[in-house]
Order: structure tokens, then C-alpha cells, then sequence
């Protein structure tokens, strides 16, 4: 299957729009990877811990994305859309989410 951010493909006719997937990954934070990323907060430098975590993430989504759309018999998703938030969960911690979005077709 073929998965790109551009919203067309050149060279390659559309056939059909098969309508927009989404899929969504959801992370909980991790006590070690806080501490971590605070001292990495007061010395500077990038959350490396962090980081793996949102690569994987992305990777993840997508994979789900992937699968979604071939449920609609896509062999195609394009305008892909990767997108990287949290979700406050008062004093017991944070959840990363990250959300894949795009349109999936048949070319």
C-alpha cells in the first residue's frame, strides 16, 4: 500500500476516493522517562526517551492507518496528516496521542 503526505499522485490517475481514515495511538507516561526529560529540562538538550516514544508512535499509526484503509479496499492513503498532542490527566500524569489522518483510494 502506498502512503504519502502529498494529496495527489503524479503520474498515477485516481480512481477512487474511498473517504478519509483516521487512527489514533495512545501512550501513558512513564515515571522514569519524567524524570529523565526534567533533568533534561534544567541541564538543556533533547528528551532522547521522548523521542523514541513518538517515533514509534508515528510508526504505529500509520501501520493502523494502513490497515484501515484496506478494510475500505484502498491500496492507497494519501494527504497524510501525522499529528502529536497530549492528554492532561490532572495530578496522576499525561497520555500521548498521536493521530493519523488522510484519504484513502484506489489507483
Amino acid at each position: 500500500m502506498l502512503l504519502t503526505t502529498t494529496d495527489s499522485l503524479s503520474g498515477t490517475q485516481i480512481q477512487e476516493y474511498l473517504g478519509v481514515v483516521t487512527a489514533e495511538v495512545v501512550y501513558g507516561s512513564n515515571a522514569l522517562n519524567d524524570f529523565f526529560a526534567g533533568i533534561r529540562d534544567i541541564i538543556g538538550g533533547r528528551t532522547g526517551a521522548y523521542e523514541r516514544v513518538f517515533e514509534q508512535g508515528q510508526r504505529e499509526a500509520l501501520k493502523e492507518l494502513e490497515k484501515r484503509a484496506g478494510r475500505l479496499g484502498a491500496n492507497g492513503v494519501i494527504g497524510i496528516r501525522l499529528i502529536t498532542s497530549t492528554i492532561n490527566l490532572d495530578q496522576s500524569g499525561v497520555l500521548l496521542l498521536i493521530t493519523a489522518a488522510g484519504t484513502a483510494i484506489r489507483f
